[in-house]
């Protein structure tokens, strides 16, 4: 696939972009180039190819869940203006 000028002036109104005669043309190239690219990637044959989650086999280091913080719920709703069994309660405001 190739675009020409008229495809990517269409792309530029669509995306807002103001594009000058030149500008237009390296757009142009630049774009075929990526276009060229992605029909280089489609004509490889991948039958058979596992697909992979990631591209590098790597391992997540987990650390240890443990408790880091200490209880501090009493203290935050000390200042809150009203309370209830732990809970904050907050003005209906539907109906």
């Amino acid at each position: 696939m190739s675009l020409n000028l008229e495809d990517v002036s269409r792309i530029a109104l669509l995306s807002r972009i103001e594009l000058s005669a030149a500008e237009r043309e390296t757009t142009r190239d630049q774009l075929n180039d990526i276009l060229g690219f992605i029909e280089q990637l489609q004509a490889v044959d991948t039958a058979g190819i596992e697909p992979m989650a990631h591209a590098v086999d790597v391992v997540q280091r987990l650390r240890a869940d443990v408790v880091t913080e200490s209880d501090r719920r009493a203290d935050f709703q000390a200042v809150a203006p009203e309370t209830e069994a732990g809970l904050y309660l907050v003005p209906r405001v539907v109906e």
